[in-house]
């Protein structure tokens, strides 16, 4: 898919390139009015145009070739990074719903059962069963995680549940998925077992899509539904807060957890007087003891609301807060290929989703849990325990934590992507050596467990479906390499009694990679040989960086490590800590990270 940019700002242009990139899309720019203009137009798949800093001469020329080539104009005043991704957007909107895409969408049936049924379709559906399940998100994350699990369940161990969707927040999302039936397909891929693998599934839990802005008495009802037990959750970090302002009778309430009390309190009113009417909250947010955290926000609403002490002894007694790990990389709606998937699969699916192979659930509850959702008996990779953090830790250290430790230095050396991370030996070698020897010692699980986990992880940085940008990765690196690289950095010195050296260097790395020298409202520029960056972080961090970017390694250095508003502590009390760092700076200024790597490697 190709993309013309008309207008816009001239340092904002490799926003726009990498941006489109990001979405599928091969990205020109045309920033002014030229002689090649007419020549450099193509024929592209729609144009963007920022109207605030197009002439008058150029707007004719390019609508007029558009028009011509029957390509959509999406058109912007504002030239900024939001508004293009506003753009980008509106372009996806357009898909299909013009004559200029290689795949005429317009002749293709829209997916639904019937359309199955006259294709033939083999695979697993489950037209009619009870709403059992009530879903707070609807994104690509939810869907090809917690959705596929419930469908697997209903396929292979007779869970018989449909999920209702609920919108978190006010887009009109829902007529989406009704249109649909609720059906969607999903894509798999990825490597499993060094095989490459592209699994395809229709998933056919999901019953139907509710808005609460549109209609809250549709939701509540479903509170009325006495099949319903279980409620999944990801609002995104932000969704489990507390918000004051909220009243019960607000339709709906603001938050998350004041939507979830309204409806609870919906339940009590119909069931409270009946055992095992309460239900199983599986929150999936990735905040630190997700499912507590949401049992907080709702108990105080409850006393805020003055909703009374019989209600408030049933969400303690009747209901199950489960506080969850989820671990999947979901890359979502695949832009660039929809149109040739679905000439594929011969229906026209505008809620395909996509993800990894790669998935583990971790539910922290009674056993209890297992008699109604059977984990079990269709051999999922689900765990049901009592204490869930271990794998969190887990996943944080080794997980997150090789991408935060490795991926700055990475692209200093030159990289881009992950994959091609993978391909290198050295790059490869210095992230091995960071896992298996830095960070799985001051791990307390069963050491073959996380060398399966380890391994796990090397193959999913390889998977050849994902394009993952390593600069995504960078963003918010100092609170990321707080929360997941300086508790084993502890660990290890508490451990070992030395500093360990790859760890060591990923600071070293970060502090190099942050070293910028521009300020722009999009963040901190900084350069990689002769290309240019943007390093995004939180305001302050950024402009602590700029007061010192021509500070001297060492006081560069001193200067990170004394900043107590990072890192909660000051990093010189860690015995040889900021001379070791101050070293590797050094290196990589003299030599370049990708030689600080192979030295250690």
């Amino acid at each position: 898919m190709t993309l013309l940019v008309v207008g816009g700002n001239e340092r904002m242009k490799r926003d726009y390139i990498n941006l489109g990139k990001e979405k599928g899309y091969k990205t020109k720019v045309i920033l002014n009015m030229s002689s090649k203009a007419l020549k450099d137009f193509g024929s592209p798949n729609a144009v963007v145009m920022f109207t605030s800093t197009v002439s008058h001469k150029l707007k004719t020329v390019i609508e007029t070739q558009a028009k011509k080539k029957n390509i959509p104009v999406i058109r912007h005043y504002n030239n900024s990074k939001v508004s293009f991704l506003e753009c980008l957007n509106k372009v996806d909107e357009c898909n299909g719903k013009c004559n200029t895409c290689k795949y005429n969408f317009k002749k293709m049936k829209k997916l639904s059962y019937a359309v199955l049924k006259e294709q033939g379709y083999d695979g697993y559906l489950l037209e009619s069963a009870p709403e059992r399940v009530l879903q707070f998100g609807e994104g690509n994350f939810l869907r090809a995680f917690v959705d596929y699990f419930i469908d697997e369940l209903n396929e292979k161990a007779g869970f018989n549940s449909k999920v209702v969707l609920c919108q978190p927040i006010a887009p009109d999302l829902d007529d989406r998925f009704n249109e649909q039936e609720g059906l969607y397909t999903l894509f798999l891929r990825g490597f499993q077992d060094g095989k490459k693998i592209n699994k395809k599934r229709v998933i056919s839990c999901v019953s139907r899509c509710l808005n609460p802005y549109k209609d809250f008495e549709a939701v509540l009802a479903c509170a009325d539904n006495p099949d319903l037990r279980f409620i999944a959750c990801n609002t995104t970090e932000a969704g489990i807060t507390y918000d004051s302002s909220c009243q019960f009778t607000d339709v709906p309430a603001g938050s998350y957890p004041g939507k979830l009390t309204q409806f609870m309190y919906r339940r009590f009113q119909k069931f409270g007087q009946e055992a095992g009417k309460g239900f199983i909250i599986l929150s999936c947010e990735l905040i630190d003891d997700n499912g507590k955290e949401l049992e907080k926000c709702v108990l105080k609403y409850a006393e805020q609301w003055n909703l009374g002490e019989d209600f408030i002894n049933w969400i303690k007694a009747e209901n199950i807060f489960c506080s969850t790990l989820v671990d999947r990389i979901v890359t979502g709606y695949p832009r660039n290929e929809a149109a040739a998937i679905c000439e594929e699969l011969g229906y026209k699916d505008n809620l395909i989703d996509t993800g990894e192979i790669f998935g583990f659930w971790v539910i922290e509850g009674p056993q209890s849990i297992k008699d109604e959702f059977p984990v079990d008996k269709a051999n999922l990779p689900i765990l049901i325990t009592d204490n869930h953090k271990p794998y969190k830790q887990r996943k944080v250290r080794i997980l997150n934590g090789a991408h935060t430790s490795f991926v700055l230095g990475a692209y200093l050396a030159g990289q881009d992507i992950v994959r091609d991370c993978m391909n290198d030996d050295v790059i490869c070698g210095f992230m091995n050596k960071t896992i298996y020897d830095e960070i799985i010692p001051t791990l307390d699980l069963p050491k073959a467990e996380l060398k399966d986990f380890a391994a796990a992880v090397t193959e999913r940085f390889k998977n050849p479906f994902i394009d993952h940008a390593l600069l995504s990765i960078s963003l918010n690196s100092t609170s990321k390499w707080k929360a997941r690289v300086m508790p084993s950095l502890k660990k290890y010195v508490e451990r070992k009694g030395t500093l360990p050296a790859c760890i060591t260097a990923s600071f070293a790395f970060y502090i190099a990679f942050y070293n910028g020298y521009a300020m722009s409202e999009d963040g901190l520029t900084a350069k990689r040989a002769a290309n240019e960056y943007t390093v995004k972080d939180d305001k302050a961090v950024l402009e602590f960086y700029l007061a010192h970017k021509d500070d001297s390694a060492a006081d560069l250095v001193h200067a990170v490590c004394t900043n107590t508003s990072f890192w909660g502590e000051d990093l010189t009390q860690i015995s040889g800590f900021e001379a070791a760092v101050c070293n590797y700076l050094t290196q990589i200024r003299e030599n370049g990270a990708y030689e600080v790597m192979k030295a250690l490697a």
